[in-house]
Parts: structure tokens; sequence; C-alpha cells
């Protein structure tokens, strides 16, 4: 997958100028599929690796250089992917503001000390309690993931590939927020750091109550009480940095701010039929910073991951006369929400559409299966 995606942007480079953006998008899928398999890859390994040596260091009493050197940089790859994989699917979006350097590096400091926070109280209890440190984690794991399916994402193409994907998703949640429900998330995201917190404070109470006062002195057990809190509460600061200065919608607690998803359907513009579903067309191009820093409240200022639709609807306008293009007939129903493009459609049809955009004049249409509706729906590609 790195081997391809350096070809895709090689050939974006050496392309022809109307060739060049046929490829460059190509790379950008690639390049979110392969920040996705590297997240859940770390989140696999170096998670579970961060705590083991962080119990050793904590019953040993002693930081052996190497042990240091790789737990700090297994926790470093935790908070450099989820950062990175967020900035990446920003970046592979047209619908989606992209995430600034300065943003990424605050949601890294975010995640690297929640993180820390997290792992060290889990040393910390497992280093006394190891039979129940494990039934901990998986009760953990299992209400994470059930939460979690009990949101319907719609990540895969299956309902057993969903179920899948929501445990390996629950183990992320095992050591920090990921969202993965289209919506507004700043409730959710309170409630998983209201229990983080709970449960951060009571294996860290329940060691220092039990702790080996042989091998640890009160000064350092202390200290290291003082390490969880202290690092949780920077990540928590930093979280608040990003959110309100640094999120690319704009800030979390503006007062003009907004829903993500329509409440109600807007009307549709005059001369479009009825049952049609329109979006923005693939050609739009990206919001310029200017034009993101315009009137107030026209930034969203939403928390999701997947936010794809503007707060308020635009002013109907008429629609130019529309060009018969190519038809993709698609026998599936339409997604509840536009966020099937990043990740539900097969890459084979994505590819096919990358072609007949590159090869046609016109945008190609989707034609979706209705189950409500005995006609099809249409919709425009937009961001595929």
């Amino acid at each position: 997958r790195y081997l391809r995606t350096l070809y895709l942007g090689l050939q974006s480079r050496w392309q022809a100028e109307h060739r060049r953006r046929h490829f460059y998008w190509r790379m950008m899928f690639e390049s979110a599929d392969i920040s996705m398999l590297r997240l859940l890859e770390t989140f696999l390994k170096s998670a579970p690796q961060l705590v083991l040596q962080l119990s050793i260091m904590v019953q040993q009493n002693s930081i052996e250089p190497l042990q240091g050197l790789s737990a700090s940089a297994s926790l470093v790859s935790l908070a450099w992917m989820i950062a990175s994989y967020q900035k990446v699917l920003r970046d592979s979006r047209e619908d989606k503001m992209p995430m600034s350097y300065k943003g990424a590096v605050v949601q890294i400091l975010w995640h690297l000390f929640t993180i820390a926070a997290r792992a060290i109280a889990f040393a910390l209890f497992a280093s006394v309690f190891q039979l129940y440190f494990g039934i901990f984690i998986v009760t953990h794991w299992c209400i994470m993931t059930f939460w979690i399916i009990q949101g319907e994402t719609d990540f895969c193409m299956s309902k057993w590939e969903e179920i899948i994907y929501n445990m390996v998703v629950g183990i992320i949640y095992i050591f920090c927020w990921f969202n993965v429900k289209e919506g507004r998330s700043r409730y959710r995201m309170c409630i998983y750091y209201v229990i983080t917190l709970s449960e951060n404070a009571a294996l860290t109470v329940l060691w220092f109550l039990y702790y080996d006062r042989k091998t640890t002195s009160d000064f350092d057990a202390l200290i290291l009480v003082c390490v969880v809190s202290s690092s949780f509460a920077l990540g928590i600061f930093f979280m608040f940095i990003y959110y309100c200065l640094l999120h690319p919608n704009g800030p979390m607690f503006s007062p003009r701010a907004g829903g993500c998803i329509f409440r109600q359907r807007p009307a549709p513009a005059p001369g479009s039929p009825a049952d049609a579903v329109t979006s923005p067309p693939r050609s739009l191009p990206r919001t310029t910073g200017g034009e993101r820093d315009g009137a107030p409240g026209e930034r969203d200022s939403c928390v999701p991951v997947f936010q794809v639709r503007p707060c308020a609807p635009p002013a109907p306008a008429a629609r130019a006369p529309r060009t018969e293009g190519p038809v993709i007939r698609i026998d599936l129903p339409r997604k509840k929400y536009p966020a099937w493009d990043a990740h539900f459609i097969d890459r084979r049809l994505r590819k096919t559409i990358l072609a007949l955009e590159y090869a046609s004049p016109t945008t190609p249409r989707l034609q979706y299966r209705t189950a409500g509706a005995p006609q099809e729906v249409l919709e425009y590609e937009t961001t595929v």
C-alpha cells in the first residue's frame, strides 16, 4: 500500500494537467486507508506493549534506558497515529475542511497525555492485581464494544464485518476516545472521559492502598499518583485548546454554533425533480482559508470526525440544466448519511467512478435501490 501511494503520488506530479487530479485523489484514498490500518495495528500492538513495560518498571521500581526509550516510542506512536489518521481523513475529503499542522500538534499532545495517564493507571493496578486487571479490561472492552454497536456505525459492507470492526474499535476505546459515528459527539465524548476519569482514579487509589511498601517508598507512590492526575488534566487542557481554538470547523463553544446534520430536509431547488437528492459536484474546489474566515456563524463548530454537511442549507438557487452523463446503478439502499463515499463503497467501484469522471465531460450519476419507494433515487457523485 505504501508503494501504491508513492506511485499514485508520482503520477499526480508527472501526468498532464487534466489527469493530475485523478491520480491525486486516488493517492489520498490510499493514504487514508493506510492510516486506518496503521491506527488499528498500533493500538493492537503498541498499547498492550506499553502497559506491560510500565507494569514491569513499577514492579522493579527502576527504569532501564532501553525500557524507557521503548515505552516512550510506544506512547508517541499511539498519539501520533490517531492524530495522523484524523488529519489524513480530512485531507482526503473535499467536503471537510483540512486540519492545520498546529491543530495536529495540539491533538497529538491531547492524546499523548490522556493515553499516558491511562497506561500508567493500568500499569499501577496490574502490578498488584493481575487477575482483576484482566477482568477489568475484558469488562471495559465489552461495554465499549456494545456502546459502539448500539450506535449503528456504517463502516463495512456486511453486518458481521461491522461487528468485527466495532470489536476492534472497542480496543481503542480502552485507551482513548475515537469518534466513529456521524453527528455531534460532544456528549458522547464527555460521557467517555467522565468514565475514564472515574476508572483512572479508582485504579490508582486501589494501587495506592495495596502497593508493596518494601519496593516502593511512600514518596515515590505519591509522585506516581500526581503523575497520573496531572497527565490526564494536561490532556483535557489540550483537548479544550484544540476544540476552542484550532478545530477546522471553528470554535466548539461558538455562540452561533449549529448542528451538523439537517433536522429537516431543505426544500428542493426550483427546476429539480422531487425525488432527486442533490449535493455539491465532484469538481467543487476546497474552501480556501479566506472563505472559511468570512462572516461569523458560517463555520460549523461541531466535533465529529465524519462531519459532512453544513449547519445551514444554502439559499435555493435555480439549477442549470444538467447534461446527461454516465449512470452507475448500485443495487444497495442509500446510506442514511453521505459518509458512505469514504468507506462503504467497494474500492473497485470508486476506481470505476474516477475512470468515468476522467473519460466523461459530465459528472457520473449514482442510482440507488430504495426500499421505501418504488422509484430509484438519483444523486450526483460528490467526493468518491
